[in-house]
């Protein structure tokens, strides 16, 4: 069980229209919120005793993976080979290991997403807060395939937001929210595809996702970062 919840969901959580992105102000990428510690405690857990739930990494995403570590060390202000976290615990600067240092560093998720033959596909990340997926069978598959239990993702909205892969510009990145009502508070709530939910069970959680595209300079792979927020209904 990993229920930790938040007190109440951020004023500018706010879902639009599919695809629903619209500019990320300058500076506002990664968030710390109240839940800062305890999210961190339960990250460490994962990254650190159950890696392979939470860590995918295939060949074409190794040198983004070097790159988004480097680009969130600037952010965080991290010059060294250590970081110590507000929340007192001191981590590691291993940029061999750039996945696990992300999932270390900050609350986000991050999923690594590079150009194909038509889709941008799953070439790597650290996903410590799935919403009834899993990363071992998402790794390696295209958007569409990716987004395929999800209704809503017919063959338009699947162009719209390959478009949108396509288009994101560096220093341009672009903010989305997503809003889920929820039977369990589990943040890590991993799950196969098509797994069905238990019918007439209450929603008893509303969950929202801050979900960030934000393109590399240097690699050209466009970052997918994830804040999860999850509160009682």
């Amino acid at each position: 069980m990993s229920e930790i919840l938040h007190d109440s969901m951020p004023a500018d959580a706010v879902s639009h229209p599919l695809p629903g992105t619209r500019p990320l102000a300058a500076g506002d990428w990664l968030r710390r919120d109240e839940r800062f510690a305890e999210q961190m405690a339960l990250r460490d857990d994962l990254v650190l005793h159950r890696r392979d739930d939470v860590i995918a990494l295939r060949p074409e995403g190794a040198a983004p993976a070097r790159e988004v570590l480097e680009v969130v060390c600037h952010e965080l202000g991290i010059n060294g080979d250590t970081y110590d976290r507000p929340d007192g615990v001191t981590v590691t600067v291993d940029k061999s290991d750039p996945l696990a240092t992300l999932g270390r560093l900050c609350q986000e998720d991050f999923a690594i997403m590079v150009a194909g033959e038509s889709e941008h596909w799953l070439a790597g990340g650290v996903i410590c807060f799935p919403s009834r997926w899993t990363l071992a069978q998402k790794i390696g598959r295209p958007l569409t395939a990716i987004h395929t239990p999800v209704e809503a993702y017919d063959d338009g909205m699947a162009k719209r937001v390959q478009r949108l892969f396509d288009c994101v510009r560096v220093g341009q990145p672009l903010v989305r929210w997503n809003n889920l009502s929820y039977l369990v508070g589990d943040l890590h709530n991993p799950k196969p595809e098509f797994t069905p939910e238990p019918p007439g069970e209450p929603r008893r959680f509303r969950r929202r996702e801050r979900q960030i595209l934000v393109r590399l300079p240097e690699t050209d792979a466009v970052v997918f970062s994830i804040h999860t927020y999850l509160v009682r209904a």
